[in-house]
């Protein structure tokens, strides 16, 4: 793909000639669409879309790009953003004592296959600081227990103002965020845990799964929300179980599974492949 381009997002009630519109004003000012997809919510009648084109010989800047385009998604009251190549995200990861999903994507990070830009790495525990350092990451230690919780996490998004973070990581972060920073961030805080057939609950579940003698596991990403692990699903997978496994191979196959999937989540996410409508999403991949 070419390395100047602009990619739209764009939603709105489903009407008769928005693709026409929209490839249109593309066409009028000279660009070169190089990838396009869409989808009909048929059951709310809502047109999503994904376009990327070139901008090398397109006539708009960057600013007009907004003004110009302002007509077109007004006609179908729509909703809609533009993210230009060039600019990765600015990613905070809070991970605890599991490292599996932080290693997963420093290692991606550093062979240049997200798009991001990791401005540190915040923790509840020492354990991650090495790797940090290793990276050349800057770790932030913050210590939590009931009484600190807030002022720990007031001094956590201060810092991550001051970074101009785009989104926040949670690779096996054993805390629950707080409403505040859950409604700061809307759907750019990814979390990742693991998904059970049939479910279980509380502590230890792939002792329980193991004991119950399940056949799949899987793993979850999706969007932080107020109500816990119940967000918009990004990306999830699952792996076969037989009863030749024991818990430690079942544990081994978990977090194999855990760190593929949020990396996936985040790819979709960074790339702007995702629309969110509801609790649901729509990724263009």
């Amino acid at each position: 793909m070419s390395n100047n381009t602009v990619i739209l997002l764009f939603s709105s009630p489903d009407k008769k000639g928005i693709i026409n519109k929209i490839t249109d004003f593309i066409f009028e000012f000279g660009g070169n669409i190089i990838e396009m997809d869409q989808y009909v919510d048929r059951e709310n009648s809502i047109f999503f879309m994904r376009v990327v084109w070139e901008l090398n010989d397109f006539k708009l800047t960057k600013e007009q790009i907004y003004e110009k385009f302002d007509p077109v998604g007004r006609l179908f009251n729509g909703r809609w953003k533009f993210y230009f190549s060039g600019k990765k995200s600015n990613i905070v990861i809070f991970v605890s004592k599991q490292l599996h999903c932080l290693q997963e994507l420093l290692w991606r990070y550093e062979l240049g296959d997200l798009e991001i830009d990791i401005k540190a790495i915040f923790s509840n525990h020492l354990e991650a600081k090495e790797i940090s350092k290793q990276h050349n990451i800057p770790f932030y230690h913050f210590p939590i227990n009931k009484e600190n919780k807030d002022e720990q996490e007031r001094k956590e998004s201060n810092i991550i103002k001051e970074l101009d973070t785009d989104t926040i990581i949670l690779a096996r972060y054993m805390q629950i965020l707080s409403p505040l920073m859950v409604n700061e961030y809307p759907n750019k805080i990814i979390n990742i845990h693991h998904s059970f057939l049939p479910a279980f609950v509380g502590g230890n579940p792939y002792k329980q799964a193991y004991e119950r003698g399940v056949k799949i596991i899987g793993a979850t990403s999706h969007f932080v929300t107020e109500e816990l692990d119940q967000g918009p699903i990004i990306h999830q997978d699952v792996i076969r179980i037989t009863h030749r496994d024991n818990l430690e191979d079942i544990k081994t196959k978990g977090r194999d599974l855990e760190r593929i999937v949020l990396a996936e989540a985040i790819k979709y996410h960074t790339e702007h492949r995702i629309l969110v409508f509801g609790r649901k999403t729509i990724i263009f991949k």
